[in-house]
């Protein structure tokens, strides 16, 4: 199924998005970060660098190249640590000797469901973590950092990660990983949980924003349309696999495929993880319960 927009941008390229704002590309498409992931320059003169992005030494150099003479790199803001966000932190930290600002390491922001099942042994789906992620500063919800002619307000949005961040630059707002448009996040437990998601959605949508700026795909336009859908979108979901759970016991594979059925084969491993982060949310609301340890394999019947 094709993305629901003509995204296509080039890669490795700082475009202006609107005065004191940019975007870079990185050369990292896949069906998991579309086109690539997006990182923001913040800023005209002490710029912030918003997700640097994958380890790709080119993707370095598209950063670097972007400055221009009279501008540095102050600050480096990571909004999680999967591997497709994170992992250039390091090196352009070195080139710059700017910061690395984050919530916290990779599992920073866990609930205590989801560290439980970790130190159960749930693996995670193989999103993709930077494990060795260490901020030099750590940020929380409601903290500000600022340069000379910007500033980003920092709002904890755990769900897709426990240490994700969004970011409010003015009435615009840096989305990362928790909204985007061209598709619905990943949530992927014991690091991803739909529990928390719904309340991060909830928690933006009580703000009045401009504009989404994303983690992958295009900027959107209309943001509290885009949350109505996300929410409604997750609660039909939910329906679908109570409705699937009423001809008997089920794993989440088992629902995944009766409930995605429009999926393509290779990502039905993910859709799996949505239907557990689902499963151990509903859980959690007393409406189902497990008939075996609590697991990747576990089957689930309703209450």
């Amino acid at each position: 199924m094709l993305p629901p927009d003509d995204f296509d941008p080039p890669v490795g390229v700082a475009e202006v998005l609107e005065p004191g704002l940019r975007r870079i590309v990185a050369p990292n498409p896949s069906p998991m970060t579309y086109r690539g992931t997006n990182t923001y320059l913040v800023g005209t003169t002490a710029l912030a660098v918003v997700d640097p992005g994958p380890a790709n030494d080119a993707h370095l150099d598209a950063i670097l190249g972007a400055l221009g003479p009279d501008q540095t790199v102050s600050h480096i803001v990571v909004t999680h640590a999967h591997l497709d966000h994170a992992p250039l932190a390091g090196p352009l930290a070195a080139a710059t000797g700017a910061p690395v600002l984050a919530f916290g390491a990779a599992t920073a922001g866990r609930s205590a469901v989801m560290q439980a099942l970790a130190s159960g042994g749930l693996a995670d789906g193989g999103e993709g973590i930077d494990a060795q992620f260490q901020p030099d500063i750590h940020l929380a919800d409601g903290d500000v950092v600022a340069g000379p002619d910007w500033s980003l307000d920092v709002v904890h949005t755990p769900g897709h990660l426990g240490n994700h961040i969004c970011l409010g630059w003015g009435t615009a707002c840096l989305t990362a990983d928790h909204v985007m448009g061209w598709a619905s996040s990943l949530v992927s437990p014991p690091d991803g949980d739909l529990t928390d998601f719904m309340a991060s959605c909830e928690k933006l949508a009580a703000r009045d924003w401009r504009v989404f700026y994303p983690g992958h795909g295009a900027p959107i336009l209309d943001p509290a349309a885009r949350l109505t859908w996300l929410i409604k979108h997750r609660r039909e979901r939910e329906a679908a696999i109570l409705a699937a759970l009423d001809t008997g016991p089920a794993t989440a594979e088992q629902i995944a495929s009766a409930v995605y059925t429009d999926t393509p084969s290779a990502l039905l491993p993910a859709a799996t993880r949505n239907v557990l982060a689902h499963l151990i949310d509903l859980l959690g609301k007393s409406a189902v319960r497990p008939l075996d340890q609590l697991g990747a394999d576990t089957r689930f019947t309703r209450t």
